[in-house]
């Protein structure tokens, strides 16, 4: 098979899908590799780098998507690229559909087989794909929230950590799964007040007995959802459904309540964002206004430490990668969480979640495939 990686063209973006030493996986299966010139640019890895590792350099991203029988990317395909897109091609990337209804019909247009890291499962019913961006954005959520708690950047003036004899900063954390675990984890580390926010028990005594009272838990309702969004300095949406669009936890109303120069972070924002008022930002203009209040929605976090995401991203890829280049869409059929990935094929959605967001009628995955 023929495998394209082309350069990242969202705004800011600096990940690759493929690093040379992905390549080099690739090209030891036996498959070609052909990487856009530049792809790897923001990772500090150039042409000469992918050519030892056996890739071969195409001059413009046209002739990636032309030339190759699967695309493998970082980011959902723009509008320039998803239009390149063909039926007989395997497009192994970030989606994120559901807020996406242009994206959708794009992908649905174009006959491409779609298949969406963030919705691939493993044998534990987790997302090993999603999970190293997760990693990175719950972490990142701090640096950005406490920057942009500063006063010069809008915000408060408020230092997370304290100094000996004020306060520290209050971080209230919406959802307790990979983001709200990492994000707590900085938080934490900078000696902020930290409150982590959900709706499932057992997650929440799982999280007091990792951070073992470092961290303050609350059951999710709408009192407590209020309690600490109007307390904190710094409130992270982490919020995930799987596939589906994000449910919208805080509302303008609430806003009026919290302090005035206090950060919301989004990092739900992929999936259409958890706080009411949220709208997707990027690295080149990160936050907005609303009511007083800050709010940080940068669409792609983890394109801001590239060299760090691209290698854990590739690192959870690679090795469904290399089954859909060895096998095509038998991989699909033969492994039931890969399966799970599938958004699209040759026009119709497959997941559930997407279809159910969108106002699609969901095609069983395996019906699609045997046809």
């Amino acid at each position: 098979m023929r495998v394209g990686c082309p350069k990242e063209i969202k705004n800011h973006e600096y990940r690759v899908g493929l690093t040379p030493g992905s390549v080099r996986e690739y090209v030891a299966h036996g498959h070609d590799v052909l990487v856009e010139t530049g792809a790897g640019a923001g990772i500090g890895a150039d042409d000469n780098a992918y050519r030892a590792a056996g890739a071969t350099i195409a001059k413009t991203a046209e002739d990636v998507f032309a030339k190759s029988d699967m695309i493998v990317k970082v980011k959902e395909p723009q509008p320039p690229e998803w239009v390149q897109l063909r039926e007989d091609q395997i497009l192994y990337t970030y989606l994120h559909l559901a807020p996406d209804p242009e994206q959708t019909r794009g992908l649905i247009a174009s006959g491409v087989t779609a298949i969406a890291y963030e919705t691939v499962t493993d044998a534990r019913g987790g997302l090993p794909l999603l999970a190293p961006m997760s990693e990175v954005a719950g972490r990142l959520a701090i640096q950005a929230g406490a920057t942009a708690l500063q006063k010069a950047n809008g915000g408060r003036g408020v230092l997370l950590g304290g100094v000996p004899g004020v306060l520290p900063g209050k971080v209230a954390i919406i959802g307790g799964g990979v983001v709200g675990l990492n994000a707590a984890k900085m938080a934490v580390g900078l000696g902020a007040d930290v409150t982590i926010i959900d709706r499932s028990l057992p997650r929440l005594r799982e999280l007091d007995d990792i951070f073992n009272g470092r961290v303050h838990t609350r059951y999710s309702t709408v009192e407590a959802l209020e309690e600490e969004c109007f307390s904190s300095d710094v409130v992270v949406g982490a919020v995930l459904i799987p596939g589906a669009a994000a449910p919208k936890l805080v509302s303008r109303e609430m806003l009026s309540g919290m302090k005035q120069g206090a950060v919301l972070v989004d990092v739900a924002i992929d999936q259409g964002g958890c706080f009411e008022t949220s709208h997707a930002t990027t690295h080149s203009d990160p936050t907005y206004e609303v009511d007083g209040i800050i709010h940080y929605c940068v669409a792609n976090m983890p394109g801001a430490v590239p060299v760090t995401s691209a290698h854990a991203l590739n690192n959870a890829t690679l090795h469904y990668g290399l089954q859909l280049a060895d096998k095509g869409l038998k991989a699909l059929v033969d492994d039931q969480n890969l399966r799970n990935g599938l958004n699209v094929h040759k026009g119709r959605i497959t997941n559930q979640a997407v279809a159910d967001a969108l106002g699609y009628e969901m095609a069983e995955a395996r019906s699609v495939l045997a046809a």
